[in-house]
């Protein structure tokens, strides 16, 4: 069983309906704040999605092969306080939640951790490694734009790893039939067809967004949680990245340890 944490209702709603669907894994949604989540509430928990979204790191991992009995922890920490959309407040900002993650992290010591943030947002990345690199974790970050690893967006994060030094990680054989594909095909969502159509995003180049059924266009909470959601390709080639240096095995792809 897994943990979903999620503050909006229409994402939470969102990661109920994929859960039921089984387009992610089991688990229990979790609308409170970070804030107000004990260490000991998520005792039992195979794998932990905070500032879940709609279930981006959840299907990133699968995509990438990670077992859903294997335990991760995974989290995009608001971004608004260092993305240029926000108020630029930074670490005075209320949204500064990671704090808050921090807790929960050095009490439950989960041995793998993955999370991503905006690209301008270097020196809280710089802030979040020290502080996990002084709970024993290495660290590793990547800037990945999405439209690089196969996304259809120019979206650039930067992704972060941390692994916990004194647990170790076992490497492990994911058969390349169970590792599920992404399809590049036009994809339906409850009868409504979804497209693609190419939209400017300034004078030289174009990106790709997503076209919303009939009567949703004008929905703001659809849009806003699209636009916090992580590049799940983006993500799955950054999680790959990561089992490739540990030293595990996806289908006939031997890596050394």
């Amino acid at each position: 069983m897994n943990y979903y944490n999620e503050i909006d209702p229409y994402a939470a709603d969102w990661l109920r309906n994929l859960i039921d669907a089984g387009h992610i894994a089991l688990g229990v949604v979790d609308e409170r704040s970070i804030e107000d989540v004990r260490p000991d509430e998520l005792a039992g928990y195979v794998q932990c999605h905070f500032f879940a979204g709609l279930g981006g790191w959840a299907y990133a991992l699968d995509l990438a092969g990670w077992p859903r009995d294997r335990p991760v922890w995974t989290g995009s920490c608001p971004c608004q306080p260092f993305s240029a959309a926000g108020k630029g407040a930074g670490f005075a900002d209320e949204r500064h939640l990671w704090p808050a993650w921090q807790h929960l992290i050095n009490q439950c010591r989960p041995s793998v951790i993955f999370g991503e943030q905006v690209a301008k947002a270097a020196e809280w990345l710089r802030v979040v490694s020290s502080d996990l690199e002084g709970m024993d974790y290495a660290v590793g970050c990547m800037p990945i734009e999405a439209a690089s690893a196969g996304g259809e967006d120019l979206r650039d994060r930067l992704y972060f790893v941390a692994d916990c030094i004194k647990d170790g990680f076992n490497g492990a054989r994911i058969p390349q039939e169970q590792r599920p594909r992404l399809s590049r095909a036009p994809r339906s969502f409850d009868g409504f067809p979804w497209a693609s159509l190419p939209m400017p995003a300034n004078a030289e180049d174009f990106r790709s967004v997503l076209l919303l059924p009939d009567g949703a266009s004008d929905d703001l909470a659809s849009i806003a949680a699209y636009g916090n959601a992580i590049n799940a390709q983006a993500a799955q080639a950054f999680i790959e990245s990561y089992c490739e240096a540990r030293g595990l095995i996806f289908g006939e792809m031997a890596v050394a340890a």
